[in-house]
């Protein structure tokens, strides 16, 4: 039983946890059919649009998801460039598409498939079991119900099928396999004489008509660019949530109604014994079936203790059937409904009689029950106020949000007034420039491209007035204002002198290196000799023994009839080489763990292609049609989004 699902749990896990799940749990589910019109559509699917509102919700969503699995090294501005638009739009298209051919196709996703994938989220696991309740929680602190969460990850789960199916049918030709594999295990002995740049430090004068032309032709390298000292305020549903009042009562009620969430939910331990119908089954249709399960039970009925004996000779579950037919703890909602209605009137020890479901014909006895627990107030209290806090902060955040909107705009010369008005801290960031300033970890990106968009505009610069009110981060707002303006300067020659003369001494004496290296090989091609040369090593693509991969491609392009051979390589730090490659080979014994992890990888590489040009047919098929390849967000126009009235 489950032994599908089982089987594809890995990639199934990753897909929800990772990709999934966190858009749900952090951003919410965003409609797909709201403010759709003919025209602003900006793409069309099958006679179907997609409007701006669903694109941005789009754009939001794959956002968080890249935060949550990138974590500190999420940068907000390299995703959102037009490119990264574009990209998330034909994305868009895409899951359209891939909707439309798995109905076309009649492609279903099984109740019991469904359940068992979503018990297996770790965010829905309490002490590593699925918890019904968690589930419910969650869920309705994002304002879902499960209908909705579920038929959303019924959907991905079936375009995932469809892809799936693609990429298991990638092919890779043995001869590509076997060409790739040589390629990879090649050997050849090299040595080197190297031309190190220090070695010709000494050879060089730097004038100063050298240092000023360097100066002149590189001025950007000396720049101190264009910043702007900002204040700014952070509005965020945690700020809200802070300033909410917490009475004891209202705590004490909610843990009164809601005591099934602070508990363990009762737990059962069962075995089974299950019988199948048809091929490899337990018998050729569900009459042989259903005979040979009433058979068995009469023996259970007769001698109970044999029940682990025949789940090891009977049963079809091949996750249960070694051991006895054990399945383990569960509670509600965990196995198909027959199934659970069965065990759970079940007292401890007793036998079910037989109970059909989906699989087949069960056969189920009880071996534990753990009684529902309930912790105490105390214990979880501050867990009742958290969430007390964020559930009434939710109510008024909206309030919250219109009231910042509307002040930092209608009194737009300071943020002290939305400060005073909300309970914020004003707070300053220096030397901010045009490309923002370096993300820190765990916290959300202030400063992002919209931002620094008004920073940085008229009003921004030269009226000082505040931004408009920008969502940087899911349930975050910012509004910042310039408070200093620094134009790009350029450091003066004296300051940077002795920079550039270092720099232009290194730059000629790596010229006089590869001037060396340069006739050292010439003459090499005309006359072979071994002075200055080191001992010789071995090297391969896999195994480059610290030589950087240009230098390393030169050595293998030779052709292996034209062997031995002279080339010209530049190593680390400057170095440059002149090798000699002496021969080629390949190892005595094949590396059979890397063929095979070869084959797997130029198979997957094999079906991320298909899955590419299977969507491009799908979005061909289907008449995708981009109206409009401007992407940028609505309100991020040079004045930072402000409109000139406001109603």
């Amino acid at each position: 039983m489950f032994e599908t699902v089982r089987s594809h749990r890995r990639w199934l896990m990753f897909f929800l946890v990772v990709l999934v799940f966190p858009s749900f749990v952090i951003t919410g589910v965003y409609s797909w059919n709201r403010f759709v019109s003919a025209e602003n559509a900006v793409a069309t699917i099958g006679g179907e649009k997609i409007s701006p509102q669903q694109f941005e919700a789009a754009h939001r969503e794959r956002l968080e998801q890249l935060r949550q699995a990138l974590g500190s090294n999420f940068d907000a501005k390299v995703f959102d460039t037009p490119a990264a638009r574009a990209a998330i739009l034909d994305s868009l298209l895409a899951e359209r598409a891939l909707a439309r051919e798995a109905v076309r196709d009649g492609v279903v996703i099984s109740e019991a498939r469904l359940r068992e994938v979503i018990g297996s989220v770790p965010a829905f696991q309490q002490d590593g079991k699925f918890s019904y309740e968690r589930y419910k929680t969650l869920l309705a602190a994002q304002g879902m119900n499960e209908f909705v969460f579920e038929q959303r990850v019924r959907d991905d789960l079936l375009r995932q099928t469809l892809l799936q199916a693609v990429e298991q049918s990638a092919l890779v030709p043995r001869a590509v396999l076997d060409r790739i594999n040589r390629l990879g295990e090649e050997q050849r002995e090299v040595r080197l004489l190297r031309f190190d740049p220090k070695d010709y430090t000494a050879r060089v004068t730097v004038t100063d008509e050298a240092i000023d032309a360097y100066y002149k032709n590189n001025r950007a390298q000396f720049e101190i660019p264009e910043s702007v000292k900002a204040e700014y305020l952070v509005l965020s549903l945690d700020d809200v949530a802070g300033q909410i009042a917490v009475p004891e009562a209202e705590l004490k009620a909610y843990y009164e109604q809601n005591q099934a969430r602070f508990g363990e939910p009762e737990q059962r331990r069962a075995s089974h014994i299950l019988l199948t119908a048809g091929e490899g089954g337990s018998a050729k249709d569900k009459a042989g079936a259903k005979k040979l399960a009433e058979e068995l039970l009469a023996k259970l009925r007769a001698n109970p203790n044999s029940f682990a004996q025949l789940a090891k000779e009977y049963s079809k579950d091949p996750g249960s059937a070694a051991n006895g037919g054990d399945l383990g703890f569960f509670g509600r909602g965990m196995m198909v409904k027959p199934f659970e209605e069965a065990a759970f009137k079940l007292k401890e020890g007793e036998i079910s009689d037989v109970v059909e479901s989906d699989f087949g014909y069960h056969i189920i006895r009880v071996t534990a029950i753990k009684p529902a627990q309930v912790k105490p107030y105390e214990q979880v209290r501050a867990e009742i106020e958290k969430d007390y806090r964020r559930q009434q902060a939710q109510k008024k955040f909206a309030e919250a949000v219109e009231q910042f909107t509307n002040t930092v705009y209608e009194q737009s010369d300071s943020l002290k007034p939305a400060a005073d008005k909300l309970k914020l801290a004003i707070q300053t960031a220096d030397r901010v420039t045009r490309d923002g300033l370096p993300a820190k970890p765990g916290a959300p990106q202030i400063f992002t491209p919209r931002v620094l968009q008004a920073l940085f505009s008229d009003e921004g610069i030269n009226k000082k007035r505040n931004t408009e009110a920008i969502e940087v981060a899911p349930n975050t707002f910012v509004s910042a204002r310039v408070v200093e303006h620094r134009p790009a300067t350029l450091r003066p020659l004296a300051e940077v002198r002795d920079a550039i003369k270092a720099r232009v001494q290194q730059q000629e004496a790596a010229r006089l290196a590869r001037e060396a290296a340069g006739k050292t090989l010439e003459g090499l091609r005309q006359t072979a000799g071994d002075a200055g040369f080191a001992a010789p090593t071995t090297v391969s693509r896999a195994q480059a023994q610290g030589l950087p991969p240009a230098a390393l491609n030169a050595i293998m392009r030779v052709p292996a009839d034209k062997l031995p051979a002279f080339v010209e390589a530049q190593l680390d730090g400057g170095t440059y080489a002149v090798v000699h490659v002496l021969s080629s080979k390949l190892p005595d014994q094949p590396n059979a763990q890397q063929r095979e992890a070869l084959a797997r990888t130029l198979k997957q590489q094999a079906g991320a292609a298909d899955d590419l040009a299977y969507l491009d047919a799908l979005k061909t098929k289907y008449k995708a049609e981009v109206l409009k390849s401007d992407l940028k967000p609505s309100a991020a126009s040079g004045d930072g989004g402000r409109s000139e009235a406001k109603n």
